[in-house]
């Protein structure tokens, strides 16, 4: 995601990093833009308030800073909004998006990455011809990521996507692995503990998807690329009409264009 910032002329001079913890890219960012302030904002309290997390994010400033809760993000207060592999663990995307474009200033833009629907297709294949609920939930495809973003108040969204294929030695290694990842907000997940012989049934049909070299078990993963900017504020004209003093001022400050 970091190669796409090249695209952009715009210089922020705050940039919100929206749970590094999750995805990183702090490291890109400070190369990117090193005369900006690179901010994180961390949705998880218990991430939040680790021991050493602000060291864990700021390693090349002498001064400690500790990371941000969404809520305390100040309106308009970023230039650019930075989330790599945040967006599919959210239970409401587009909630999610609203909280991006009220942080980003007038023209500013957002650049993020998450999952789409290509990912681990053989996996629910399986679990749906065994009759079981779905491993994870839904991930969006980029169009409608791209209508999301429009209703959450963006313009110009800018989609793309690429597969790739990761494999590992065996199923179990596999799972251990998506295990790992964590955040599963599928509401129809199973609530229970599983029997050693749905673990087993599930790692037999792994081993009989088709294998990559070597025999290893293969998962495509779908890359979702998405940029967009918060455009000027246009209110809904009527009979009565309220405007934000926030985006009164952006009105006011953006020179008129001539058509």
């Amino acid at each position: 995601m970091a190669d796409r910032l090249s695209i952009v002329r715009l210089q922020p001079s705050t940039v919100l990093a929206w749970a590094p913890a999750v995805g990183g890219g702090m490291g890109e960012l400070r190369q990117a833009y090193p005369r900006a302030e690179i901010v994180a904002v961390e949705p998880d309290a218990s991430v939040r308030n680790a021991p050493g997390a602000a060291r864990a994010w700021w390693p090349w400033r002498r001064a400690a800073a500790v990371p941000l809760a969404p809520a305390a993000v100040a309106a308009g207060a970023a230039q650019l909004v930075w989330s790599n592999m945040g967006l599919h663990g959210a239970a409401d995307p587009q909630a999610l998006m609203r909280q991006w474009q009220q942080a980003l200033a007038v023209d500013g833009f957002l650049m993020f990455s998450t999952l789409g629907p290509g990912t681990l297709q053989p996996l629910r294949d399986i679990y749906r011809s065994q009759g079981w609920p779905q491993p994870h939930a839904p991930f969006v495809d980029m169009h409608d990521l791209g209508d999301m973003l429009v209703e959450a108040g963006f313009a110009d969204p800018v989609m793309d996507q690429e597969t790739i294929t990761l494999t590992w030695p065996t199923p179990e290694a596999a799972l251990n692995e998506l295990r790992g990842l964590g955040g599963n907000v599928a509401q129809q997940r199973h609530a229970g503990l599983r029997t050693p012989r749905w673990q087993q049934q599930l790692t037999d049909a792994l081993r009989a998807l088709p294998a990559a070299g070597g025999g290893r078990v293969a998962l495509p993963f779908e890359l979702v690329y998405g940029h967009a900017f918060r455009p000027v504020p246009r209110p809904r004209l009527g009979p009565e009409t309220a405007v934000s003093l926030d985006d009164m001022r952006a009105m006011v400050r953006r020179p008129v264009r001539p058509d």
